[in-house]
């Protein structure tokens, strides 16, 4: 879920509903994605009132569609542990680039509120407005912005933007690909939703979005592990990581798009064991944001701001 708030010491967590949850009952669409509490648990907060859709109390069999607003207002949630390290990398009077941890929410969601890169940086600087998000486990940088209008200027569409990752995979990956296709529900999986790349049209369009990624061969170990540098020319979600493993290059330490996805089943139900932690490797998923180009909105200027590879992805190389 997705929060709005003017007061650092609670939330009210809103969540527009995509195709991963259109047609699920409201009370298992939530005891699916937020497992911190049970099915009956999420049943007596919707009969209590705590959470709406539309801006309506509903009952909790009401099925989602595409696009409701469902909105939750919690009391104080337990939060679990998180690595809240981060650093500035790059900053202005408009403008910043953060550096943060592979194991740290970049918005409040779930159970996560003060554990969070937004609640850390607005305990800081006061209303910020962070410009494009990472995965809770991918490390490396994003940009941030001081003021609505610079945030506003930065995500119109064909602003020249760029951002390069690198991830370390599974697999020989030795020639670079253009990988321009299209990301569809993996209906194979288990876990609803999961995507896989494709290159052909398929002919269930729906949940289909295009995606274009550059994928670059940057060194290959000799165990069977290579570190590849991604760039995306679309925004997708779970792009990078639902492509390579659609390539048969799947990310360490990713339960999802990893080398077994019953692992992510497991881990939500305190259920991995320790062979399952042998075979990802890696305590999280080996995708890094490492460097950030863009033009400056207000200068004009062009500015490059880049991130070392942090010490954990040391562990998956020999």
């Amino acid at each position: 879920m997705k929060s709005n708030f003017e007061d650092l010491s609670r939330r009210v967590i809103r969540s527009s509903i995509d195709w991963s949850g259109d047609g699920l009952a409201l009370d298992r669409y939530l005891a699916g994605r937020f497992t911190y509490r049970s099915l009956d648990e999420w049943r007596q907060r919707i009969s209590d009132g705590e959470i709406v859709v539309n801006g309506a109390t509903v009952a909790p069999d009401l099925t989602l569609k595409l696009h409701d607003l469902v909105e939750y207002f919690p009391g104080n949630l337990p939060e679990p542990e998180a690595d809240l390290t981060y650093t500035v990398a790059w900053e202005d009077e408009y403008l910043l680039a953060v550096n943060k941890s592979g194991n740290l929410c970049t918005h409040p969601a779930g159970p996560f509120f003060k554990h969070t890169l937004w609640h850390l940086l607005s305990s800081r600087y006061g209303h910020i407005y962070i410009v494009n998000r990472l995965d809770r486990e991918t490390s490396g940088l994003l940009l941030v912005a001081k003021s609505p209008e610079i945030a506003a200027k930065l995500s119109r569409p064909k602003t020249p933007y760029r951002k390069e990752y690198l991830a370390l995979v599974n697999g020989r990956f030795d020639q670079p690909i253009r990988a321009k296709g299209f990301l569809t529900p993996d209906t194979a999986s288990p876990v609803r939703k999961k995507r896989k790349f494709v290159t052909e049209l398929p002919a269930d369009r729906t949940g289909m979005e295009s995606a274009d990624t550059e994928l670059l061969p940057e060194k290959i170990f000799e165990i069977g592990r290579s570190l590849v540098r991604a760039i995306p020319h679309t925004g997708r979600l779970h792009q990078i990581r639902a492509t390579l493993f659609s390539l048969g290059f799947p990310l360490l330490g990713d339960k999802l798009y990893g080398v077994d996805d019953s692992i992510y089943l497991k881990l939500r139900s305190g259920a991995v064991t320790d062979a399952d932690r042998d075979k990802l490797v890696l305590p999280r998923q080996a995708l890094h944001s490492y460097c950030l180009s863009f033009i400056h909105p207000v200068t004009g200027e062009s500015i490059k701001v880049a991130a070392p590879l942090p010490a954990d992805f040391g562990v998956g190389f020999p």
